[in-house]
């Protein structure tokens, strides 16, 4: 484990006094994107209230099983194996969480991969507000290509040294994330933040030990080494059978509006939160969710708009509105009921 302290520079600027009284700024790197998946490093850069650094920690970690794309992240069943276990750095990882707002790049993912690897530790991370930088960055108008980290921390001029190290994923987000913090008090800007709700159980279905390969049989092509053959970047998932939505099609989304309610939702690509989570929310909020693109999709969600997939090209073809995960998640907190009959 990695631990160093800075010297805080006083910020002439007038602050407003809604906002939080520190953050945590969070990167984990995991064996994957799926709700089974494990973290395998975790850096936390602790900020003061007015976003300038007090002290930066990392550590690797053991996940027990296969470490999923080590040509992402770099991180092989060697480096590992002697890495402690989460439930060995979960107090010191708890007390640089504790009592600041949990800062991170599309802070869902993260948070959601924190609170899993707490609840199978039968403890609980102490993060009650998050604050995601993609929503902040629209939420300042930034003139951003994407919501990729890359092009943040181009805007604002930080240099990336290590992309996918988490110690310099959460150096490059605090380097940006300062300014942006900045930019925010000084529009007298809402911050937008979101309640962390902890899990409070937890159950694994069976995962192999570290250096064994998942799922039995198979690879998937060069680069991996063994063990890794179980990844799946683009993993087939079998369909579900769902309800019926009871409401009618009111047509496309519009940008600047709510969604409504009987809207056809479809979905392209890897998503942070669980695909069938995600599906499971939209139904909730009355939304149809449809497993191809047509003519009649109101919308496409996507983290990656310039993929080549078949909805993606559809959806250019038809003029569907593409919005991306962490905006659909906004979006999906106030629905607009169906229209009467």
């Amino acid at each position: 484990m990695l631990e160093d302290r800075a010297i805080a520079a006083p910020s002439p600027t007038a602050w407003p006094t809604a906002y939080p009284e520190g953050y945590a700024v969070v990167d984990v790197e995991t064996t994957g994107l799926a709700r089974d998946d494990r973290i395998i490093s975790a850096a936390v850069y602790r900020l003061d209230a007015r976003g300038e650094v007090e002290d930066h920690w990392y550590t690797m970690v053991n996940p027990e099983r296969d470490p999923g794309p080590v040509w992402i992240h770099g991180l092989t069943s060697e480096a590992l194996e002697g890495a402690p276990l989460f439930p060995d750095i979960a107090e010191e990882f708890a007390a640089r969480l504790d009592g600041r707002v949990l800062v991170a790049h599309n802070a869902v993912f993260d948070w959601q991969m924190i609170a899993r690897e707490y609840a199978r530790a039968e403890r609980e991370a102490p993060v009650r507000q998050r604050l995601c930088t993609i929503a902040l960055s629209k939420e300042l108008g930034l003139p951003l290509p994407n919501h990729k980290l890359e092009s943040l921390a181009a805007h604002f001029g930080v240099v990336q040294q290590r992309a996918h190290h988490a110690l310099d994923d959460a150096r490059v987000l605090a380097e940006a994330f300062r300014p942006s913090l900045r930019a925010a008090a000084a529009g007298s800007v809402r911050l937008p933040l979101q309640e962390c709700r902890p899990l409070t159980e937890w159950r694994d279905t069976a995962t192999p030990r570290i250096g064994q390969q998942a799922g039995g049989s198979g690879g998937h092509g060069g680069g991996y080494g063994g063990g890794y053959g179980s990844y799946r970047p683009t993993s087939w998932r079998p369909s579900r059978k769902r309800p019926a939505c009871p409401y009618p099609n009111p047509g496309r989304y519009e940008e600047g509006k709510r969604l409504k309610q009987g809207m056809r939702v479809a979905f392209s690509g890897d998503t942070s939160v669980e695909r069938d989570l995600l599906e499971d929310r939209a139904i909730e909020a009355g939304l149809h969710v449809a497993t191809s693109l047509s003519r009649l999709t109101s919308l496409l969600v996507t983290n990656d708009p310039d993929a080549s997939t078949s909805k993606v090209v559809k959806a250019r073809q038809y003029g569907t509105p593409v919005i991306d995960e962490a905006a659909f998640g906004q979006l999906l907190r106030d629905v607009e009921p169906a229209s009467r009959q």
